[in-house]
């Protein structure tokens, strides 16, 4: 009995004391310093998760590029991870290679080598990184495994590499070896090798972009391996590591991580595994995938970019969280600062981390964030205990003369719907070498000696708006500076600008789908090729193109109500108006197909322009053929709305001009 009064007596005196005291944690250099900091980072890529980015008008491409990458402004990105196009499905899209063919090299397709130029403009300090997702057929010889061929495949991404710096001036800092695929020794150590040979030593390179294992395990077995990697990457590691990946004694990376929705639980997603990475896991660099939401909402993981710029036609685009929770870190640290060895948890929830430039200057990040965000990609929201509490930071060693430390704030505010983001606060005086925060659940706090910190500002960008009801595109562009047409979202195959110079006719101008080999796929890419576009809720539409067959026995296709992309495009349903060059005509109910509507006679063979239209109300479908009516009425029953699009039947050339769509 007396047991019972007593005990609680000493939990209401601890919690009392607790709170006038609060808890201590000594931020100290005197024990020594942790790991060099290396940055934190977006991917784009993985794959054309930028596709949209480019047809922006200015001065609102430029902005949203400046609050990604323009230091002390809004991210302040330090890495830029891109895909290696290799002309395959990789997530959301395809990204084109700088070789669709052996003979071939156009170090000017896709808007990754815009990108990294505009990083570099605004952080001339910015670190990039390279990695393939696919390959083009030529390099696997056919065969979905490029390392059978090493000498081939070192040769393709070396040539990347290098005419990122002849054709762009650009400086690749890192090279991965094959997304979340099974590495190949003999590859990376030949890797390693040429770039040694043509003087690229400063190229490092990351292994495997999967899991930790079974990667170091075979380096602590293999010295010349262990020698040929740089940096250990594994994605999504859940803030954890191993102790066999500490023994290589490697640099220690989450090379991709995050992959959530980018609402305030993103946001605070990120917050956590920003500093969980490195007190859990001893990562130095964390890097998002992916960097900027640009691309058709619908398609797979859409909104899981640190911001969302899926507008082009409206220009609108949308600031989020994540972006102010990067540069709680971004804005007052650099690469090559060192972690404190004084990092941890809180004891009530959350965590904290210390930095220093080894100059006097400190940066301490703190969060407090409620439920479980280890691992980001669309979790379930797991209650994680944090607590309202007090935290007194004791500082010794250099900073123990600090007098007064700037703070920023952010508050999530889940209940209420109130966030607030970067907020500046008034500084706090250091006393007797400490200070106290009283920290509440969801927050962010930055403690800095750094004064350069800024929530840059735009105007408020133009009201977002649907697709617009009608679309033209006649493809007469002459210069083109980036191989696909606007807001035409390839999800097999690629789409390029192509000058025909065999047409003396209006078709001198046109898009041409340019893979004819079945790429080394990273997905299931379809056994077709096909682009979208539009609004996905469209329901009843118009579509028209004029098509050219390159191929004796291809075909090509319109197609409305298009209801899939991304890795799910092998199963992609919809209404589909197929010409053949054999003289025969299609209507199918998905790209596969398999479904057959209906079928029959048509006029049409290859090197011979022809214009499609297909029209779609209700459970209704009827197509022409020059403006002649081929067939009509067909029932349909699903899918009630989707995209348009435009494809082949197989991997072959084919051209397309004068596309129209509309209700």
């Amino acid at each position: 009995m007396g047991t019972q009064t007593v005990l609680p007596a000493l939990y209401i005196f601890a919690v009392l004391f607790n709170v006038i005291s609060g808890d201590k944690y000594v931020i100290d250099d005197t024990v020594g310093l942790g790991r060099a900091f290396d940055g934190v980072g977006g991917l784009s890529g993985g794959g054309a998760t930028s596709r949209l980015l480019v047809n922006y008008d200015e001065p609102y491409r430029s902005q949203i590029l400046d609050y990604l990458f323009k230091p002390n402004f809004g991210a302040s990105l330090q890495i830029l991870k891109v895909e290696i196009g290799g002309d395959a499905q990789t997530t959301d899209g395809t990204e084109p290679s700088h070789m669709h063919y052996e003979n071939d090299e156009n170090f000017f397709r896709g808007y990754e080598w815009w990108l990294m130029k505009e990083a570099k403009k605004r952080n001339p300090n910015i670190t990039l990184i390279g990695l393939p997702w696919a390959f083009p057929g030529w390099v696997g010889h056919g065969e979905n495994w490029p390392f059978d061929f090493p000498d081939i495949t070192v040769s393709y991404v070396v040539s990347w590499i290098t005419g990122a710096k002849q054709n762009h001036d650009l400086d690749i800092d890192y090279v991965g070896i094959w997304n979340e695929r099974n590495f190949n020794s003999k590859y990376i150590k030949l890797l390693r090798y040429t770039l040694d040979k043509i003087g690229l030593e400063r190229v490092r390179i990351i292994a495997s972009d999967n899991q930790w294992e079974p990667i170091t395990f075979v380096m602590l077995l293999d010295k010349e391996l262990r020698d040929a990697v740089d940096v250990i990457g594994a994605h999504y590691p859940g803030t954890t590591t191993l102790p066999e990946a500490l023994k290589t004694g490697k640099t220690l990376w989450a090379s991709e991580d995050y992959s959530t929705f980018n609402d305030d639980v993103g946001g605070g997603c990120w917050a956590r595994i920003i500093n969980q990475n490195y007190v859990n896991g001893r990562m130095t660099a964390t890097i998002a995938w992916n960097l900027i939401a640009s691309y058709y909402q619908d398609l797979p993981f859409g909104r899981d970019g640190l911001m969302t710029a899926e507008e082009p036609w409206s220009n609108n685009y949308v600031v989020e969280s994540p972006i102010w929770i990067t540069a709680h870190t971004t804005q007052f640290t650099q690469p090559g600062w060192k972690y404190l060895r004084t990092v941890g948890h809180l004891n009530h929830g959350g965590s904290y981390v210390a930095l220093t430039d080894q100059e006097g200057n400190l940066t301490i990040v703190i969060e407090t964030m409620s439920h479980n965000h280890s691992v980001c990609i669309r979790p379930p929201l797991r209650p994680y205990k944090v607590t309202p509490q007090t935290a007194v930071f004791s500082l010794k060693g250099s900073f123990a003369l600090i007098k007064e430390l700037q703070v920023w704030h952010s508050k999530f505010n889940f209940e209420t719907k109130k966030p607030v983001f970067f907020q500046k606060l008034n500084p706090i005086k250091v006393s007797n070498g400490s200070f106290t925060l009283d920290l509440d659940v969801d927050e962010v706090y930055t403690v800095t000696t750094i004064t350069t910190g800024l929530k840059g500002s735009y105007p408020e960008p133009p009201p977002s708006a649907p697709f617009p009801k009608t679309y033209k595109d006649d493809f007469n562009v002459q210069t083109p500076v980036f191989s696909e047409a606007p807001n035409f979202a390839d999800q097999t195959g690629v789409f390029e600008y192509f000058v025909n110079l065999t047409d003396p006719g209006p078709h001198v101008y046109t898009l041409r789908q340019v893979v004819t080999q079945r790429p080394v796929t990273w997905v299931a890419d379809a056994d077709q090729t096909i682009s979208i576009i539009g609004d996905y809720n469209w329901h009843d539409v118009d579509v028209s193109c004029d098509v050219y067959m390159e191929k004796k026995n291809g075909g090509v296709f319109v197609a409305a109500r298009v209801n899939k992309g991304g890795g799910s495009v092998r199963s992609t349903k919809g209404i589909f108006f197929w010409v053949f060059a054999d003289g025969t005509f299609q209507v199918t109910n998905d790209l596969s197909g398999k479904v057959i509507l209906v079928e029959g006679l048509s006029p049409t063979r290859a090197h011979v322009w022809y214009s499609l239209s297909l029209s779609v109300k209700g459970n209704f479908a009827s197509g022409k053929l020059d403006g002649y009516e081929l067939w009509n009425s067909v029932v349909f029953l699903k899918p009630k709305n989707g995209w348009g699009a435009i494809g082949t039947s197989t991997f072959e050339l084919a051209q397309f001009d004068n596309f129209v769509i509309g209700p």
